[in-house]
């Protein structure tokens, strides 16, 4: 899998989860659901930057 892909990948469960949060909130659901998936979203985002970040320094070596 290259590099492009992984990132992709990253920013796509980022999205996919924010996305899952705002319908939970949109329909009333759990709070309890909606605290875990903003935890797994900020994981992810954390994931997908140390992605990007890890890229950008392959590539500028």
């Amino acid at each position: 899998m290259s590099s492009n892909s992984l990132v992709l990948v990253a920013c796509l469960a980022v999205a996919v989860v924010l996305l899952l949060g705002l319908v939970n909130m949109m329909r009333g659901g759990s709070a309890n659901t909606s605290q875990r998936l903003m935890r797994l979203r900020v994981l992810l985002q954390f994931v997908a930057i140390v992605f990007i970040m890890g890229v950008v320094w392959w590539r500028s070596a």
